[in-house]
């Protein structure tokens, strides 16, 4: 069931690409409600006479594009996108499980590995193969269920540490995910609930696959240390971390093995990572179905893969997409992951997040 697995091998699955996000400021925008991105083609919109030529995409509040790649949209379709971003995947997946055949949108991108069986087991999502699929995204497609989420992005999801911060205090940081358990470390750490952060998920099934039968113990013993647990990313990485905008007092975070690439002065902890896929999917219902294909491949082309590493620091799925010069280096790939299957994660999850409430108190 578990599985480690070696950077060649990673690197043999992915294409040697990885996850992150686009500066990591970036990623920091306000929860917005309705962005409109025209899309200008002489192709005839989808599904005209009763969407006026609208697709509606739900997203995680983190989801960024530069307005090149917008622009690339007006390009290529006569159709208009409205954005919708609200919380986190967990949030994300939750919301659009609960709503199959009466959707808030057409598409939905940005649940990941961890989460996908919800919507899938919920039949919330149309069957749709982008045929764009075959340059890479298809080796990341969820087992059986290849028809359902589209990949278009990867990474890794790791702890980071401000080495500045502890340079500046002569103090050594952390040099596994297993000194958490040390309360001088666990008070400087803050991580992400599993229940409502994919993050917090991914880091969760980390503990799960390293540890073994001792993972409950391990976070009894951080959290009882001191650990800061919050509810997404955001919260965690620009408002507590001591490296984040906001400049926080926490000077080891829940992140990725690409966040350094875009914040100076730190470095992540490679033995705590985890695989992470994020997925785009038709929302079962939509009145636009048309429209969401069109995007759906619109996210796997040369101008989204591309954009994807500066952009969201992540890794794009397609295969011969140049990434940003030097950006190997600055984001560097994990000697070992710990990897679970999806369909152990399904079976197991709702256990497992019950477990990790006892073991923490919540």
């Amino acid at each position: 069931m578990t599985q480690l697995r070696g950077v060649n091998e990673l690197q043999a699955e992915s294409g040697g690409r990885r996850r992150g996000w686009s500066g990591i400021a970036s990623r920091a925008v306000a929860l917005t409600v309705g962005v409109g991105l025209v899309f200008t083609t002489a192709v005839a919109c989808a599904d005209e006479s009763t969407t006026g030529g609208q697709v509606t995409l739900l997203t995680h509040e983190s989801f960024e594009l530069p307005e090149s790649v917008i622009d690339g949209f007006r390009r290529q379709t006569g159709l208009t996108l409205e954005i919708v971003r609200s919380g986190d995947a967990g949030q994300l997946a939750s919301t659009v499980s609960l709503t199959p055949g009466a959707p808030k949108g057409d598409a939905v991108y940005g649940i990941d590995n961890t989460f996908a069986s919800r919507p899938i087991e919920a039949g919330a999502l149309e069957s749709y193969e982008s045929p764009l699929a075959v340059d890479g995204a298809d080796e990341y497609a969820v087992p059986g269920a290849a028809d359902k989420l589209t990949a278009v992005d990867r990474g890794d999801v790791c702890l980071n540490i401000d080495d500045a911060w502890y340079e500046s205090r002569s103090l050594t940081p952390p040099a596994s995910f297993r000194d958490l358990v040390k309360p001088e470390y666990a008070s400087q750490t803050v991580l992400t609930d599993p229940a409502t952060s994919s993050p917090g998920t991914a880091f969760l099934l980390t503990t799960v696959g390293a540890l073994g039968d001792g993972w409950q113990d391990y976070w009894k013993r951080v959290v009882g240390g001191g650990a800061t647990i919050v509810s997404g990313w955001e919260v965690a990485y620009n408002q507590m971390f001591s490296a984040g905008e906001g400049k926080g007092d926490k000077p080891i975070v829940l992140s990725y093995a690409s966040s350094p690439a875009a914040t100076p002065d730190t470095s992540a902890l490679l033995d705590s990572c985890f695989p992470q896929v994020e997925y785009i999917g038709i929302l079962k219902g939509t009145r636009n179905s048309t429209g969401a294909r069109k995007l759906v491949d619109y996210m796997l082309s040369p101008e989204v893969q591309s954009a994807l590493p500066e952009s969201m620091y992540v890794y794009p799925v397609q295969r011969d997409v140049e990434l940003p010069e030097g950006w190997p280096a600055r984001a560097a790939v994990p000697e070992w992951m710990s990897s679970l299957p999806p369909a152990t994660i399904a079976e197991n999850r709702e256990s497992w997040l019950d477990q990790w409430r006892d073991a923490v108190g919540r």
